[in-house]
């Protein structure tokens, strides 16, 4: 299975995601699309049981109204006729003064005017399609999707934004088959915005290029360090590139069932031996972020640990762990996931953020990263 589907495909079972245009579940648009019919149907039997001085207008303005933005140019018209006849239609069971053609004729108007609506939404949309397409290309620009076998090694990747149909964000993950194994880096930037998309983009440059050509993955972590310490001297103002990066950098090395780990103030990955076991590799030596050089300087030193054949190991950023229920509790992935076992990279991340939208009731606060290695 292709590790690389997009987080708006649905694995099978899944929740059906909300519409693009109007941001409406399946079950909320089906009742919008039946409140127009029902608002006409009760503003007739209003009419039809109140004295003649009770009005069905507002009832029947209403129904167009909430035709315009939420449903189509067709609906919206057939709504405004159907509205407007059922107003003409319980007025002429009396003698059709003044005030009921007042009636009529506000009906008939508000029918139009949400026909101006319903186009400008539509015009809206479109627009917003546009950005949409354009910042998906920039995404994939800035984090192109790792190859689902790299490496002899089995991945997936999900990229979860916190808002609505956002693609670009703080958090940040490459993977690159060197000759020194596979080598990869899961991070997330302090900070929202063009500064944070900046500092992704300089990170995943200096990775590439560090992954190929430094012998040791301490090396690696100096040379992103280096090359953040360089982008803030040359940017002219601190609040264009600005905070730190937390990241976890690891090597794979080719036909060792072993992985090195540089954790820099990022939440340790996940071990999942494949028994229903989950681990967390926690970093034996804490260290400060990248970006924070200047506050002291220590050597970095990878830790290793088994990575057995059959083993998955889960990256993430902090809208994992940090996503939260409606009472705030925070969601725990190590007891979530104890206890299941998954046929591969893609099915665990599929299920995992089903887990995380229903927990969170639709969505975190925060973005949320995710990479899967599985060893054959």
């Amino acid at each position: 299975m292709d590790g690389r589907r997009a987080v708006g495909q649905r694995s099978p079972g899944s929740v059906e995601p909300p519409d693009k245009r109007t941001g409406l579940y399946p079950r909320t648009r089906a009742a919008v699309r039946v409140l127009p019919a029902l608002l006409i149907v009760a503003g007739v039997l209003y009419d039809l049981l109140t004295p003649q001085y009770f009005t069905a207008a507002p009832f029947l303005s209403a129904a167009s109204l909430v035709a315009a933005p939420l449903l189509s140019l067709r609906v919206t018209v057939w709504t405004g006729v159907a509205g407007t006849a059922a107003m003409v239609l319980v007025t002429l069971r009396f003698a059709l003064d003044a005030s009921g053609i007042t009636e009529i004729a506000t009906v008939a108007t508000v029918a139009c005017l949400a026909v101006v609506i319903n186009r400008l939404v539509s015009l809206g949309n479109a627009r917003l399609a546009s950005a949409h397409e354009i910042a998906e290309a920039a995404q994939r620009a800035v984090l192109p999707e790792p190859a689902a076998r790299t490496g002899g090694l089995d991945l997936a990747v999900r990229y979860v934004a916190a808002q609505t149909d956002a693609l670009i964000g703080g958090d940040l993950y490459a993977v690159q088959d060197t000759p020194h194994g596979v080598r990869l880096v899961v991070g997330d930037v302090r900070g929202k915005g063009m500064g944070a998309v900046a500092a992704v983009a300089v990170v995943i440059g200096a990775f590439r290029e560090a992954a190929e050509q430094e012998t040791t993955l301490e090396a690696v972590a100096q040379r992103l360090e280096r090359s953040l310490m360089r982008e803030g001297v040359r940017r002219d103002s601190v609040e264009v590139f600005e905070g730190f990066i937390t990241a976890v950098l690891a090597e794979i090395p080719h036909g060792a069932q072993r992985v090195r780990l540089v954790n820099r103030g990022h939440p340790g990955p996940l071990l999942l031996p494949g028994d229903g076991t989950v681990r967390t590799l926690a970093a034996a030596e804490p260290a400060l972020p990248l970006g924070m050089g200047d506050l002291g300087a220590w050597p970095d030193r990878a830790q290793e640990e088994d990575f057995p054949c059959g083993a998955m190991l889960l990256f993430h950023t902090d809208g994992l762990s940090e996503a939260r229920d409606g009472r705030g509790v925070f969601f725990d992935p190590v007891r979530q996931l104890s206890g299941r076992q998954f046929t591969g990279p893609d099915a665990l991340l599929a299920e995992l953020v089903e887990d995380v939208l229903r927990y969170t009731g639709g969505g975190g606060t925060d973005d949320m990263a995710l990479l899967a290695v599985r060893r054959p």
